[in-house]
């Protein structure tokens, strides 16, 4: 396997990145082609262009197959990775019916409240393990109508795209899970709980472990794009999945995936399902290798970059190092958000639902755009560490420290405050975790590697993490206390 590199796709909710990687001596890693496919309104819903995905996606693999050919390697596999819970319809002809509706359309708004009038939420906790979201799959798919008549299977995005690229049609593990139709025991669809739903079980495809190798890419794909004989591997294809494969855990260290969303948890090796980690509304997705990622959703970087997006059509330039640098010259606090306040998720002004919350809770109207991204990285920190310290609890084990991965690992100021808002040492740099992970899969799949932590433990020698220690202070102590006070207010409404 030493000549041979590995392809991966990594699709996030608006972009997306094609990479050449190799894991010999060094670790290789390129990035190819990068491209953007914002939801648009279509026919009534925020949608995905599943046409230009796919179409961008063929046009990183031929970049991959002529890079690769000048480099005189061969490509031995290629996996895909993307966000969670939205899907494509497929019809008995192997067609998509209709673009895939976006995870942040309004459809689902009330869904959750008519779904537990058939099912109870504690029942469906209790069989899933799995956090109650408005956009789960389970409510996405209670809001179908018509559609779900003809189709013949529902397949989650990777899947979608995986059966575009082999024509085989599977559910891989660790996105089947996020769901919440995925019985957490057993690992298989519930399938008394889709009964209940009125949900066809037989229009989902069977569920595969990470890993499991799909065949080689059909043949006109192939010899389009000059990749005979390249296989597709299933890595996890659900992006948390891989960033947190890619991640060089060490024992009793918890993870902060940082991204659009942030994703906060430990790697357990069963479910942790009762009621202490239903109150607290934890997930129990499924992970590589018989692990479990135990987390919570924290709603992440999409706040700040929400408002940057406002600033720049406002005429403001907001670069992040100018913007990060302006930030560490404000002295004390400016004040806190509760960054989980479902008023974040998809507001027309995020910089309105800001001001909106801050008057809520009789704080100071903020006047500059440093005030503002100081007050969204501190109340990201403060909540993190409120988190983690729920973990402690539900868990029974005391976190030593927490890695942190993906893009928002460089941002060192949020990076700082999270030390020392968790008390706990920080150690980030692996931006590229999700990258990392799906290469890792396909590596063990391929015998590159016997196993996860022969994997990781060649991550850890050829990737330098920076440190960060923790700082105590007494300002930094009421700050918290002033934190927590915003968080149970608006935690005591759900």
């Amino acid at each position: 396997m030493s000549d041979h590199f590995f392809i991966a796709i990594d699709l996030g909710a608006g972009s997306g990145r094609v990479f050449l990687g190799s894991l010999d001596k060094d670790f290789f890693l390129e990035e190819l082609h990068r491209f953007h496919y914002p939801p648009t309104q279509e026919n009534g819903h925020l949608r995905w262009n599943f046409d230009k995905i796919l179409s961008e996606i063929k046009f990183g693999l031929s970049k991959a197959s002529k890079r690769a050919n000048d480099l005189e390697k061969k490509i031995y596999s290629i996996g895909v990775d993307s966000w969670a819970v939205d899907y494509g319809l497929i019809d008995k002809n192997g067609k998509l019916i209709e673009n895939p509706i976006c995870y942040r359309d309004s459809r689902t708004e009330n869904a959750q409240e008519n779904v537990f009038k058939i099912v109870p939420k504690a029942e469906i906790f209790d069989k899933t393990g799995i956090q109650f979201l408005n956009f789960n799959t389970i409510f996405q798919l209670f809001t179908e109508n018509g559609s779900l008549e003809q189709t013949e299977t529902i397949l989650l995005l990777p899947d979608l795209i995986n059966f575009h690229l082999t024509g085989k049609k599977f559910a891989e593990y660790s996105n089947a899970t996020t769901t919440q139709l995925v019985n957490a025991k057993t690992g298989n669809w519930d399938l008394e709980l889709l009964q209940k739903l009125d949900l066809d079980n037989q229009k989902l495809p069977r569920i595969i472990s990470p890993g499991t190798d799909l065949g080689f890419l059909k043949t006109e794909i192939a010899n389009a794009l000059n990749l005979q004989n390249v296989r597709v591997i299933a890595p996890a294809t659900h992006d948390t999945g891989s960033a947190v494969a890619g991640l060089p855990l060490e024992k009793d260290w918890a993870y902060i995936s940082s991204g659009t969303w942030s994703l906060v948890g430990v790697e357990l090796v069963k479910p942790l399902v009762n009621n202490e980690v239903a109150k607290f509304n934890f997930t129990n997705e499924g992970g590589v290798f018989g692990t479990i990622r135990f987390l919570k959703n924290v709603m992440g970087l999409w706040i700040l970059e929400s408002c940057r997006k406002e600033w720049e059509e406002q005429g403001v330039k907001t670069d992040y190092e100018t913007l990060l640098t302006d930030v560490a010259k404000i002295e004390g606090f400016c004040g806190f958000i509760f960054p989980d306040d479902e008023r974040f998720l998809n507001p027309r002004s995020m910089l309105g639902a800001i001001e909106e919350q801050l008057k809520e809770t009789k704080q100071t109207k903020l006047e500059t755009v440093a005030e503002i991204t100081k007050v969204i990285l501190d109340s990201l920190a403060f909540r993190y560490a409120s988190v983690l310290e729920t973990i402690e609890n539900l868990t029974g084990n005391q976190i030593k420290g927490v890695q942190i991965a993906g893009g928002g690992g460089k941002n060192n100021y949020l990076n700082q405050m999270t030390a020392n808002a968790c008390e706990k040492k920080i150690k980030a740099g692996l931006t590229e975790a999700t990258v990392t992970g799906n290469l890792l899969v396909q590596a063990i799949s391929a015998g590159k590697f016997p196993d996860l932590k022969t994997a990781r433990d060649f991550v850890s020698k050829n990737v330098e993490l920076k440190t960060f220690e923790p700082i105590f202070s007494e300002d930094l102590k009421e700050a918290k206390r002033d934190y927590l006070k915003i968080e149970q207010l608006f935690l005591s409404k759900k």
